[in-house]
C-alpha cells in the first residue's frame, strides 16, 4: 500500500529528482509516506542508538593516531580536522546509559588557527560545542526491594563539535 503526503516543495528542494514532481501544484508536492520517513535522520530510537554504535567502533578501529595536535589538515575531507578550531573525538562511556558508549567531540587547541599563518593564535579561544542527545537511562530498583529494571528516555548533553570564540 503506497500512502500519499502533501508536503512543502521547500522541504525537498535538496533532491533533484523530485523538483518536477507536482508541476500542477506550485506550492505542495505528493510524496510517497516512506521517502518522507527517509528523509528524517532517524525515525526510530533503534536506528539512532545503531548509528552511534557504528561511529563508536569506527572510533574504536580507526587506523589514524590519535593526535592531539594543534593543526588543521586540509588534505581530509573530515571537517573536524579542517577547522580552524579542530576536534577530535573520544568515547563517553557509562554502563548505565544505552547507549553506554557516545563519541564526544574534544578541542584539539587552547586557542585557534589563524587562516593566514595556519598557526595556534592564542588571542582567540576554542570551546565545545554542546548539544543534547537522546539516551535511555537504566533504573534499576535499590536492594532490598526486587524487581526489573527500567529505561527513561533522557536528553544528555554531549560536546559535538568546538568553535571559536573572541
Amino acid at each position: 500500500m503506497l500512502t500519499l503526503v502533501s508536503v512543502s516543495r521547500a522541504s525537498f528542494s535538496f533532491l533533484p529528482s523530485l523538483s518536477s514532481w507536482g508541476q500542477a501544484c506550485p506550492g505542495t508536492l505528493k510524496v510517497p509516506l516512506d521517502l518522507v520517513s527517509r528523509v528524517k535522520p532517524y525515525a526510530r530510537m533503534e536506528e539512532y542508538e545503531r548509528s552511534l554504535g557504528e561511529m563508536v567502533a569506527q572510533l574504536r578501529n580507526s587506523s589514524e593516531p590519535a593526535k592531539r595536535k594543534c593543526e588543521v589538515n586540509l588534505q581530509l575531507w573530515l571537517s573536524n580536522k579542517r577547522s580552524l578550531s579542530p576536534w577530535g573525538y573520544s568515547i563517553n562511556h557509562d554502563p548505565s546509559r544505552i547507549p553506554a558508549d557516545l563519541p564526544e567531540a574534544r578541542c584539539l587547541c587552547l586557542g585557534c588557527v589563524n587562516p593566514f599563518t595556519m598557526q595556534e593564535d592564542r588571542s582567540m579561544v576554542s570551546v565545545p560545542v554542546f548539544s543534547q542527545v537522546p539516551v535511555r537511562r537504566r533504573l534499576c530498583p535499590q536492594p532490598p526491594r526486587p524487581g526489573p529494571c527500567r529505561h527513561r528516555v533522557v536528553m544528555e548533553t554531549i560536546a559535538v563539535g568546538c568553535t571559536c570564540i573572541f
